[in-house]
């Protein structure tokens, strides 16, 4: 083959692609025009709010749809980019502006991050690719699988890597209330540490958006619940993910206590074997990456808190979410919401941003992304 035509071709192709990927940006931010009113503009740090002793800083304003975010054993932030199919990198030592790096790219719909040791987990639509972060020169991604079954919907999967290497995934409904085809649907997924042996580890969840293990080795998620039954039914959840435990969905709902039963099924019995929530969230939050507190930083009374992302309502009369709260857990168990970042829904409800994700940095400042204005804030304390 004539390495010059080989080349112009490759060019024409990348050409393409990254023509593609500016055309999906312009749609998702046309979308925020139609259902936020507002053209996409970072906040200023002054105009969120955070608890007294705390600041809030802009780190970068050049991660386009900015989603789940995770540190490095170096210290460099890695960053999804929904509907760009990619990952980047901020390095630790990069002054504020700077571009990001493109890490890994051409991975659809890649969303959750996450690192054992030096590798780098990305959940993408199908499954999961591992990659040796920072790679080497030509060293190239694993594909640990590729199975999992792709909806239209609720694709955007959550992720985390257990103390022993096992991975879970989150596997969303097709639909906001069916009966699923594929009962890998609507649940929480786990693989052994080399993509084998993938199974069901909890099902009837209707989009589990957030994951995360807690000291203990808990797997906890923030449940996304269904739509169209008013401002503030049912409420979003946290649930304690118990190895093939069963919560509900899609013949019940969440509420305080035990779940009930959805109106297009009134079956309470299926309800009566279902999990309970762990606490219940202001419906339609919309709650994503979460994230438990194991820094220094911050007063002790957060150590051990799970910071969650409410990324806000898009069906609600009245707006709600659009912040970041933190939860406190009393002897394993959550117990008490608290508002701990706001601002990006106005007064006059003008929503001026969405948070998405969250990572704890190596030094234990906070960091929070905002995927309509592709901004990544920096939260630190001052003792």
């Amino acid at each position: 083959m004539d390495l010059s035509t080989s080349a112009t071709t490759k060019t024409a192709t990348s050409t393409g692609l990254h023509t593609a990927k500016r055309l999906k940006r312009a749609l998702l931010i046309c979308l925020q025009l139609v259902v936020f009113g507002s053209a996409p503009g970072a906040a200023s740090a002054d105009e969120l709010h955070v608890p007294p002793g705390f600041s809030i800083t802009v780190v970068s304003r050049d991660v386009p749809h900015a989603r789940f975010m995770a540190f490095a054993p170096n210290g460099d932030l890695v960053v999804s980019e929904l509907g760009l199919d990619r990952v980047v990198a901020i390095p630790k030592s990069a002054p504020i502006g700077a571009e990001p790096r493109v890490v890994l790219d051409g991975v659809p719909i890649a969303h959750g991050v996450a690192f054992r040791g030096d590798d780098l987990y990305v959940a993408g639509w199908a499954g999961v690719t591992r990659l040796r972060y920072p790679s080497a020169h030509g060293e190239k991604p694993t594909v640990l699988f590729s199975d999992m079954p792709q909806g239209p919907v609720h694709n955007h999967r959550a992720l985390a890597i257990a103390p022993d290497g096992g991975i879970f995934v989150s596997s969303g409904s097709t639909c906001n209330v069916c009966i699923e085809d594929d009962p890998r649907l609507a649940a929480v997924l786990r693989y052994d540490a080399d993509g084998s042996r993938g199974r069901i580890y909890a099902s009837g969840l209707r989009n589990a958006s957030g994951l995360a293990f807690d000291d203990d080795g808990k797997l906890w998620a923030v449940v996304n619940e269904r739509d169209w039954l008013g401002d503030d039914m049912p409420p979003d959840e946290i649930v304690e993910v118990n190895d093939r435990g069963y919560y509900g969905w899609p013949y019940c709902r969440a509420a305080e206590g035990r779940p009930v039963p959805n109106p297009e099924y009134n079956d309470e019995l299926k309800c009566a074997k279902a999990e309970p929530s762990a606490l219940v969230l202001q419906a339609h939050s919309a709650p994503l990456q979460i994230a438990f507190y194991r820094g220094a930083q911050f007063p002790a009374r957060y150590r051990g808190a799970l910071f969650v992302a409410y990324h806000g309502s898009w069906n609600r009369s009245v707006k709600t979410g659009y912040k970041v709260v933190a939860i406190f857990f009393v002897n394993g168990w959550p117990q008490r919401v608290e508002d701990f970042a706001t601002g990006w829904l106005r007064p006059d409800q003008r929503v001026i941003g969405r948070p998405a994700g969250l990572a704890i940095s190596p030094d234990g400042s906070l960091y929070i992304s905002d995927d309509m204005t592709g901004t990544i804030y920096r939260v630190t304390y001052a003792k």
